[in-house]
């Protein structure tokens, strides 16, 4: 069994998003503890990239901070290697393709079996595309997570049938960011996923209130928060965990 999925295995999965070296690794790892003890299942660490074009003005700007603080991919696997020996709950990278390129995606892979990362989403690569990543991720056993929109439809259930770890679906089109509002059909999406795999589906994508949270969580097996998160990090700096891990506890307490 993937490791990924013992993060839902306590009824509904919360999972948080932090991008490594926003304002600095220091105060990240001082999140990821806040987060981990105050009731995440699964944490996405950010490494950040010049052009990340998933992402809304929140994350776009922690992408900016961690990048001109001079944080590099080496040092985000020596900070996770550091990481493992406390945090034991499932992590993953959430990246872009030109990260892993510019890297070695062998070199990549490698280094994130030997830190203990337990997944890798890569946004900007879509479904037809993964088979430049995945050879590398089934080698060194890192699941490479699939993404499914509210555009996917007809092929929702070929992606389904072939994913790894769990199934992200995003709740609205555009980038990430905070919503007033939920509009997408998500049940029918989550519907056609079950009906092509047993693995666990999580929501993500404009969730911000402990209302929205609840609301995905009936709907689906987790909730994936993160520019919410990220702004606390943008309002606060370096005192910002404290504040990340009363925001956890709420939003976990929420999705039961």
């Amino acid at each position: 069994m993937s490791n990924i999925q013992k993060a839902f295995e306590n009824g509904k999965a919360f999972i948080t998003f932090l991008t490594c070296g926003d304002p600095d690794l220091q105060t990240t790892a001082a999140a990821v503890r806040a987060a981990a003890e105050n009731g995440a299942d699964l944490i996405e660490l950010g490494i950040p990239f010049s052009d990340p074009t998933a992402e809304g003005p929140v994350i776009q700007g922690a992408n900016l901070r961690a990048l001109s603080g001079g944080v590099t991919t080496d040092e985000i696997f020596d900070f996770v290697e550091q990481l493992r020996k406390e945090i034991t709950i499932p992590l993953v990278f959430m990246t872009y393709a030109n990260v892993v390129f510019s890297y070695g995606p062998d070199r990549f892979l490698s280094a994130c079996q030997k830190v203990g990362i337990d997944g890798l989403i890569l946004p900007d690569v879509p479904y037809e595309e993964k088979e430049e990543f995945l050879p590398f991720c089934r080698k060194y056993g890192v699941d490479l997570i699939s993404l499914i929109a509210p555009t996917s439809q007809n092929r929702i259930a070929m992606i389904a049938k072939e994913a790894e770890g769990f199934l992200y679906i995003v709740s609205s089109l555009g980038v990430t960011g905070m919503r007033g509002e939920i509009e997408t059909d998500l049940a029918s999406i989550v519907e056609a996923v079950r009906q092509n795999t047993d693995l666990p589906c999580a929501i993500g994508f404009g969730i911000s209130s402990p209302e929205q949270a609840k609301k995905m969580a009936d709907t689906a097996d987790g909730v994936i928060v993160g520019s919410a998160v990220v702004k606390l990090l943008e309002e606060h700096g370096k005192d910002a965990p404290s504040y990340i891990g009363e925001y956890v506890k709420v939003m976990k307490k929420a999705i039961g």
